[in-house]
């Protein structure tokens, strides 16, 4: 019974969320400030998630495939390659390195 009550609660809470997102005047998203933060935003959250899935298992700090593979894909940008040769890159040093670990 409990999940489906957090299930509700998350619903219910997103819902309102969105709400909010409506009912702010649009004045309000045209400031410079509001427009550099929304602009920004994804990005700092998406480096945040891409750091904390590679170099966090559980409550630990790891060193592993993983890291190598986001470095991987770190030089292939600094050397201006096109996005899917990124990840390519990250994905085949990634499996490479856990197969020879493994």
């Amino acid at each position: 019974m409990n999940v489906w009550i957090a299930i509700g609660a998350t619903f219910v809470s997103c819902y309102l969320v969105k709400l909010a997102g409506l009912l702010v005047p649009a004045g309000v998203l045209e400031r410079p400030l509001v427009r550099r933060m929304a602009a920004l935003l994804p990005v700092a959250l998406l480096a945040a998630l891409t750091a904390q899935q590679t170099f966090a298992e559980g409550q630990a700090l790891v060193l592993d495939a993983k890291a190598a593979g986001l470095a991987a894909a770190a030089l292939a940008l600094l050397l201006r390659a096109p996005f899917l040769v990124v990840i390519a890159t990250a994905v085949v040093v990634t499996a490479g390195l856990r197969a020879l670990m493994g």
